[in-house]
């Protein structure tokens, strides 16, 4: 055979020899992907994701919103981009709890009425409640607050997970119910009175210039800058520290490792990112206003070309980092997050093979009740207010979010970035269309047919594999 097409390869024209088909380039990058363990799918959708930033950015630019990005537009500014990650936030925490729940073969329709309910009483905890035996201030209002939040989530989400894994009712039945319950319920605790304003310290998990890490550098004294370089450094070595000792570890255990190329390229790649990430927040300043009130009331003294404070990384963002991580970690490196794939894989094999289905399926129901209480918590502490409407059809931008980014809706297949990189997706789209004047319905339309093109997309590559 190796004669045969020696002989072949002779007998071909120079330029033939030379020049490699579009298919042998498709084959070495699908090669060089495989090689580097990277998920397809993600890398599919952070490219989709740049280019939809670029496109929005050149048409925002066409269209007279210029700006001072490196197009000429305003979309790929430090203050959309900004604005566009503490958007992002609510959506893609609730995303990472939906990812398991979808990946165990269920659903949760009632995440957005959950959402509203769980704002009101938060609410209702810090504005009306709490002060009545503690005074306003009090730095535990916004912590009991915040426990209240999360311990009501896990309840209601027990209770909705005992009602899918221990009495059979179907998860979408159940949460289809917990959507008109959830939502009669918070309108019926204010009968649909906004709850305003919150805690002081409780707007802060919601953002905006003072909830960031740039109010807390010059709190401490060390500039405005320095803590959200210090993060980029920081997430760098833990990179580097993770790829480290997971190529140590599939040594020791004789499992094979990826190319040297490859590890290195992510770390760069991760590192671009985290300080490219970091210097975009740091890029934006906060209000003149703002600034000079706060410097007022520090008694500094305001420069003659005007004072500049670094907004820096929101603590909404921080806060997704760390449910990021955890999820990451309970689903990749935990029993229990192999019990959640191999349940969506096959209930009854899991079953046989000593899995307790059932309680798997409720504490996935526990955690997702939990990450809508944090969810709650950042939007009506970004809103400074808890109003009934609040989490209207999030319930189906988490969904959407997890299956662009990957999850498969038969269940077993799913990841906690690529739920993550989905909710991002989706908020550039809705940031995108706002910018260039499309309306919600045209907003509507354009994400329903993006959700529609990456489940087809995925079922063709599924198979493709069978085949």
């Amino acid at each position: 055979m190796s004669e045969a097409r020696s002989e072949v390869d002779a007998t071909a024209p120079p330029d033939v020899q030379q020049t490699p088909s579009g298919g042998d380039f498709r084959q070495r990058g699908g090669a060089m992907v495989r090689a580097a363990e990277v998920d397809g799918r993600l890398f599919a959708l952070i490219i989709a994701l740049g280019i939809s930033w670029v496109l929005f950015d050149i048409a925002t630019a066409l269209i007279g919103q210029g700006g001072d990005s490196i197009f000429g537009g305003n979309f790929l500014t430090p203050r959309n981009l900004w604005n566009l990650s503490v958007q992002t936030t609510s959506i893609a925490i609730m995303a990472t709890g939906m990812v398991l729940i979808i990946v165990s073969r269920n659903i949760d329709l009632s995440v957005g009425s959950l959402l509203g309910f769980l704002a009101m009483i938060m609410g209702l905890t810090q504005h009306s409640w709490l002060p009545e035996y503690l005074e306003l201030g009090n730095p535990l209002i916004w912590i009991i607050a915040l426990a209240v939040g999360i311990i009501l989530g896990a309840l209601i989400g027990a209770l909705q997970g005992f009602l899918v894994a221990y009495l059979a009712v179907p998860a979408f039945i159940v949460t289809l119910g917990g959507l008109f319950i959830w939502r009669g319920m918070a309108f019926s605790l204010a009968q649909g009175v906004t709850v305003a304003p919150l805690d002081e310290n409780f707007r802060l998990i919601g953002g905006g210039p003072t909830g960031s890490l740039g109010r807390l550098g010059v709190d401490l004294g060390i500039g405005s800058e320095t803590l959200g370089w210090l993060l980029g450094i920081g997430i760098t070595l833990v990179l580097i520290g993770v790829i480290v000792y997971a190529r140590r570890r599939r040594r020791a255990f004789g499992f094979p490792v990826r190319p040297m190329w490859a590890e290195i390229t992510i770390i760069t790649v991760g590192s671009i990112l985290a300080i490219g990430s970091m210097w975009v927040a740091n890029s934006y300043p906060w209000p003149v206003r703002l600034a000079e009130r706060y410097a007022e009331e520090i008694g500094a003294i305001i420069p003659e070309g005007g004072l500049i404070f670094s907004t820096g990384v929101a603590f909404p963002v921080l806060i997704l980092f760390g449910v990021a991580a955890a999820m990451t970690y309970l689903s990749r490196r935990r029993a229990f997050g192999r019990y959640v794939y191999a349940i969506g894989g096959n209930p009854d094999a899991a079953e046989l093979s000593g899995i307790n289905v059932r309680r798997t399926i409720l504490l996935t129901f526990v955690i997702m009740g939990v990450l809508v209480a944090i969810a709650a918590a950042v939007v009506s502490g970004r809103l400074n207010a808890a109003v009934n409407s609040l989490g209207q059809l999030n319930e189906l931008y988490v969904i959407a979010s997890a299956v662009v980014g990957g999850t498969v809706l038969a269940g077993g297949i799913g990841t906690i970035p690529g739920a993550i990189l989905g909710a991002l997706f989706i908020q550039t789209l809705q940031s995108g269309l706002v910018s260039i004047n499309i309306d919600t319905q045209g907003q509507n339309v354009v994400i329903g047919v993006v959700l529609v093109l990456a489940v087809l997309v995925d079922v063709q590559l599924r198979k493709r594999r069978q085949e």
